[in-house]
């Protein structure tokens, strides 16, 4: 079920790292298709997506929010 978040995007983890929303509350998801548009550290974002209980990653920073569409905020 897709649902709204708003936050900031963040680059994380090691190596390559994995873009992330970290959002108002402080929840951090890891991003899956994320458009090249976003892929920019802290601008503030409003994403639709879905979280993907059936994806593990080994990133590990939180759940896995798979980007259906986004509005940029800033």
């Amino acid at each position: 079920m897709a649902q709204q978040l708003v936050g900031v995007i963040q680059r994380q983890g090691f190596g390559f790292g994995v873009w992330a929303l970290v959002t108002e509350d402080g929840q951090t998801y890891e991003l899956k298709n994320v458009p090249e548009e976003i892929r920019q550290a802290y601008i503030k974002v409003k994403i639709t997506g879905t979280v993907r209980k059936d994806l593990v990653t080994l990133a590990m920073i939180g759940p896995v929010l798979e980007v259906e569409s986004y509005v940029v905020l800033q």
